[in-house]
């Protein structure tokens, strides 16, 4: 029998029985994040096995769904888009995209995390993103999961943790020194390579500065900001990194060349005339054309 879990990483350990309570609902502030995107996923979004908390605000948790099976399974670790902004989008968005890969067999980890106007941007957000992926050793250590098999995902603004997370930071990151979080891969959905190099192209595409406000000021106000986050700087440490664009256009040569350093293999992926939540719509013609590439990057290996 599959158990529907609500708990903290600190208590993954304990035991899973029929009588524990259904998933954990968002608190009411960020509810209207849940209305705007994905009502035409053609596919409806399943239950969480478990929703897990990496912190103690509202919106610190992931929603965990495992493949039927024995396992052990790959994981996706999936971060939403929204421009930073709250109000705009959620987790609740991309549980369809995680649904579709739970049903190819493939673990999900579908993460909220806060945003500028509820205590993100720079650093509340990178302190969500340094936190949830401190659940991926926790499931791995819980469900049949393969921790060898972990890729990073990110829509849209997503991108940003997606990449962030695979490097390490020095002092002057925005959480202070950390190492890189082992994964084998990450792909980016309509996401940016470089937020600062992307700034222009990022505020056009979310229709208002987005930028400036979650970094906390204009690069001429923080260039130090930009430049720690920069994959100039550091990049990711990625078996293979997938671009998969459809809005936004692929990442610089010279912004390509920086992740190639990290990253095994760098592979972009563009979609013209493809709408940026078509690529990851299940059943939608731009989403399917793409879905075999991310599959090989989610079951590298496999």
């Amino acid at each position: 029998m599959r158990c529907i879990a609500v708990v903290s990483a600190a208590l993954l350990a304990a035991a899973c029985s029929p009588a524990t309570p259904a998933p954990e609902e968002a608190k009411t502030a960020v509810k209207p994040n849940n209305a705007s995107f994905g009502t035409d996923a053609n596919l409806a979004a399943s239950t969480p096995d478990a929703v897990l908390r990496y912190a103690d605000h509202a919106r610190g948790f992931a929603e965990l769904r495992l493949p039927q099976g024995a396992g052990p399974f790959p994981l996706a670790v999936i971060y939403h888009g929204g421009c930073w902004k709250t109000g705009i989008a959620s987790q609740a968005y991309m549980a369809p995209l995680a649904t579709r890969w739970q049903a190819l067999g493939i673990a999900t980890l579908n993460v909220d995390y806060r945003e500028v106007g509820d205590g993100g941007g720079w650093p509340g957000s990178f302190e969500d993103w340094a936190a949830s992926a401190r659940l991926i050793d926790a499931v791995a250590a819980r469900y049949p999961v393969d921790r060898d098999a972990v890729t990073l995902v990110g829509h849209s603004a997503g991108a940003l943790p997606a990449q962030w997370l695979a490097r390490s930071d020095g002092a002057d990151g925005p959480v202070g020194a950390r190492a890189a979080v082992p994964v084998a891969g990450a792909i980016v959905l309509d996401g940016p390579a470089d937020v600062g190099a992307e700034r222009a192209g990022f505020d056009a595409l979310c229709q208002f500065s987005a930028v400036d406000p979650f970094m906390g000021g204009a690069p001429e106000r923080f260039p130090e900001r930009y430049t720690a986050i920069s994959p100039a700087t550091v990049a990711p440490k990625l078996a293979e990194l997938l671009f998969v664009q459809a809005k936004l256009p692929a990442p610089s040569a010279a912004t390509q060349a920086s992740l190639a350093t990290g990253a095994g293999r760098v592979t972009v992926r563009e979609n013209a005339g493809a709408s940026h939540f078509a690529i990851i719509t299940p059943g939608n013609p731009a989403y399917t054309a793409n879905e075999p590439a991310m599959l090989a990057v989610l079951k590298r290996g496999r």
